[in-house]
């Protein structure tokens, strides 16, 4: 009964790594340095955020991408092989207009994607990262 009181006190801390919403922070960004396998669908120019946010058969994760002229559509996230077991890397891909844009703002150009992740899938994930052409943000827990 102790150890449950325990528990229960730890996940109401509002920082405590016991609490299931704190196991994923803010992100960070890095520049994607390596080259990028070409595939049959482009990938976002620039990731600008990344979110994850726990759910209680998992977690849901929502981004924000930039592409370089407004009318870019179809975007998903797109679970690619890593080395590391305990990362969850995505890649960020979108189709590109089929007629010519103009630029416009970037508010006008921002593309919004997402997936979801089972517990099962979680099981030993530490980060979970999304990458563009040019950016990759990740998040850890």
């Amino acid at each position: 009964m102790i150890a449950g009181l325990v528990a229960l006190t730890g996940c109401g801390l509002g920082q405590s790594r016991l609490n299931p919403v704190n196991w994923f922070g803010s992100s960070t960004s890095e520049a994607v340095a390596e080259a990028r396998a070409e595939t049959s669908q482009p990938v976002i120019d620039q990731v600008l955020s990344l979110e994850v946010a726990a759910t209680p058969s998992g977690a849901i994760i929502s981004t924000v991408g930039l592409p370089p002229t407004q009318g870019f559509w179809e975007a998903e996230l797109v679970r690619m092989p890593t080395d590391d077991p305990s990362v969850a890397l995505f890649d960020f891909r979108i189709l590109p207009p089929i007629n010519p844009r103009p630029a416009g703002t970037q508010p006008s150009r921002e593309v919004l994607a997402g997936t979801i992740l089972s517990t099962q899938d979680l099981a030993g994930i530490r980060t979970i990262a999304v990458q563009g052409a040019r950016n990759r943000r990740s998040v850890r827990r």
